[in-house]
């Protein structure tokens, strides 16, 4: 089994006459932390969504555990295992905290079009977010409804949504974004927990440089489209190119 788990091969994608992404390659190792970060219009959401499916690229082609899903639609990339979050929080804020989660269990099964059944006939479901709760740190909140969840634990919501299904790949998009400073270490130790907890793979796009140093196995830096880096936290810190491009302006940025 190769270690790589999910793959870029020269993915290129115009707006245009403006290429946000030129050419980059890069591979994901399997249960590794791997970010991507980049001044603003580096590329670095491009491309995200062109993992994801968000985007079709203009050429290039993604690969997921050797495979080749390029053209796979967005809604069938969750199916094979890979799960992403939005800036923006995506829950259902009027159903309780662990109804979102079993609704999320729920709908990559086979009985996913039986949502509106009751829930007490779908118990493996309903164990499996009690489980992911647990594991993001909201199992004392399971019940309340999702709207009065403050803003860092919506974020921890969406974790646990994303996690149900059980996907191999967690693709986040600024996961931080929007949270209090004190909120954020519970949030980077959350994360880490869901790594040890199912050996997942996770890939982040995030501006705060604190979050990234600490959890990171590997960083690729963008600018202007192009890869302009990528190693270790400590290699990329050493990077005097990252350094005069990048770095000292991200250490002083807090927020996503």
């Amino acid at each position: 089994m190769s270690d790589v788990i999910l793959e870029a091969r020269r993915l290129r994608k115009q707006f245009g006459g403006l290429a946000a992404v030129d050419d980059v390659s890069l591979s994901i190792k399997r249960g590794s932390v791997h970010s991507i970060i980049g001044p603003n219009g580096a590329g670095k959401t491009t491309l995200f969504n062109l993992l994801t499916g968000t985007y079709k690229p203009t050429a290039g082609q993604v690969f997921f555990k050797g495979e080749d899903i390029t053209h796979v639609p967005l809604h069938r990339r969750a199916h094979l295992g890979l799960g992403r979050s939005f800036q923006i929080t995506n829950i259902f804020p009027n159903l309780t905290v662990l109804e979102n989660v079993r609704l999320a269990a729920q709908a990559m099964s086979e009985v996913n079009f039986h949502l509106l059944r009751r829930a007490d006939h779908f118990k493996s479901f309903i164990e499996r977010a009690q489980q992911v709760l647990e594991w993001v740190g909201l199992a004392d909140m399971a019940g309340l409804p999702a709207t009065v969840l403050p803003h860092g634990g919506k974020r921890k919501l969406e974790l646990a949504i994303l996690l149900a299904p059980d996907p191999e790949v967690l693709l986040l998009d600024e996961p931080t974004a929007g949270m209090a400073s004190e909120q954020v270490p519970e949030l980077m130790a959350t994360i880490q927990e869901v790594r040890r907890q199912g050996n997942k793979t996770i890939v982040l796009v995030e501006h705060n440089m604190n979050v990234v140093m600490n959890i990171s196995d590997i960083i690729t830096v963008m600018n202007l489209g192009k890869l302009l880096a990528e190693g270790t936290p400590a290699e990329v810190s050493a990077n005097r190119t990252v350094q005069a491009v990048y770095l000292g302006e991200l250490y002083t940025h807090t927020e996503g």
